[in-house]
């Protein structure tokens, strides 16, 4: 009797793991810690709040550039070896954060933290999961998306504790060590494999296209042609608009909470607005009817933040139900903002332009969301109810991010 071997457990969902703890380390050290590293900055230097959040801006400026290179690098280097080049820059600028004496040296640790993260961000990790998945992938990169909103609920607290406990030298050393480490072995084993080194196909099992699919253009936009067409920037610039809104809005959230909840209980509404963002992503990414149009479920997701503004609003700063049911609203499209672009990207690009689209879309809105805290900052001077002028610009700026993504519909 012949004994068949059996096949191969399906590799993809490993690499989805991998890829969620990737974002986990990836948001946790460069996306939700430069606020923290600021206040910590300002602690231990006496340094102005203009220069280190002109830091910030910087590290998010650098990691722009960076992620729109993403592909050449790749092609150069491999995705294993850029990954692993990522997580070391990201931990060394990290430190450069903590033990800066000059301010020079505070800008040249931005641009290895901006530099780093970016190859531990969105673009990574579609890189990372697309490979593996075709049909399947709005739910796959869901859940490792997902990992970039557990690292601000695992991550802001833990810097605030370590700092407080051991100094920021000593933690940014010890987790950006920890980091490191994590990165390297799982780009040895788990991100160096493909499909095809591996002898197996995406989804796990020979899909034929299901009735209703919509199936990558396979039309191909070299060079310069890209950015004439109407889908990318449309895409690129609702993107953008999306995140600008989005990332101006929370970076003054908290403190526009506080006054009603103290600061104990507005922390807690913030971590439930995360917990909101990954039930959005996630059923987004298991429900989404295949063969649906990807830009309109991208403009209801904002339709629902729109709400939540406007709930923000209409609670003037004292009706708590509608603070508590604005921050639910507005939290359960967070995620979404980052996800759906490349799920847009994968229906209405060929395969070969898909590898281009994503990282510059992701850089686009980057170097955009970079200067959103200023701005809304500047905003909440303009009127003497601080949030008003905030709420009313979330909710007009992702209108619009509406109207881009309709317009870049098929015709």
């Amino acid at each position: 009797m012949t004994n068949l071997a059996s096949p191969a457990p399906f590799f993809g969902r490993r690499v989805v793991a991998a890829a969620f703890t990737l974002a986990v380390f990836g948001w946790g050290l460069g996306f939700y810690g430069p606020p923290i590293y600021l206040q910590a900055v300002r602690e231990a230097r006496d340094w102005s709040l203009v220069l280190v959040s002109s830091a910030i801006t910087l590290h998010f400026l650098v990691g722009a550039v960076v992620v729109a290179n993403l592909p050449s690098l790749y092609r150069r280097f491999g995705l294993p070896a850029v990954t692993k080049s990522g997580a070391v820059l990201l931990a060394l600028g990290v430190l450069g954060w903590a033990v800066a004496r000059e301010p020079w040296q505070l800008l040249l640790a931005t641009f290895l933290s901006g530099a780093g993260w970016v190859a531990m961000g969105a673009a990574a990790v579609n890189a990372i999961v697309a490979p593996w998945y075709a049909v399947r992938r709005p739910a796959a990169l869901s859940m490792a998306y997902n990992g970039a909103s557990i690292g601000g609920v695992v991550f802001s607290p833990l810097w605030v504790a370590a700092i407080a406990a051991f100094g920021f030298p000593i933690a940014a050393a010890v987790i950006g060590g920890v980091m490191v480490v994590t990165i390297w072995l799982l780009a040895d084993h788990v991100f160096a494999h493909t499909p095809q080194s591996l002898g197996q196909v995406q989804d796990g099992e020979i899909l034929t296209q299901a009735v209703g699919t919509s199936a990558p253009v396979e039309r191909s936009l070299p060079g310069a042609l890209l950015w004439r067409d109407r889908r990318f920037l449309t895409l690129a610039a609702a993107m953008a608009l999306g995140l600008f809104a989005q990332i101006g809005l929370i970076a003054h959230l908290f403190s526009l909470l506080v006054p009603v909840f103290g600061g104990p209980a507005a922390g807690i509404l913030m971590g439930l607005a995360t917990v909101a963002a990954i039930a959005g992503r996630t059923m987004v990414g298991w429900l989404m009817p295949q063969g649906s149009d990807r830009r309109l479920v991208a403009c209801l997701s904002h339709v629902v933040q729109i709400a939540g503004s406007l709930a923000l609003l209409c609670a003037a700063g004292t009706d708590v139900v509608l603070l508590v049911v604005g921050v639910l609203l507005f939290g359960a499209g967070i995620g979404n903002t980052t996800s759906l672009p490349p799920l847009i990207a994968q229906v209405e690009f060929s395969t070969a332009d898909v590898q281009r689209v994503v990282p510059l879309i992701v850089a686009v809105g980057q170097g955009t969301y970079a200067f959103a805290p200023a701005a809304f900052g500047w905003l909440r001077t303009l009127s003497p109810a601080e949030g008003m002028l905030v709420f009313v610009a979330a909710a007009l700026i992702q209108a619009a991010a509406i109207a881009l993504f309709l317009v870049g519909r098929k015709s």
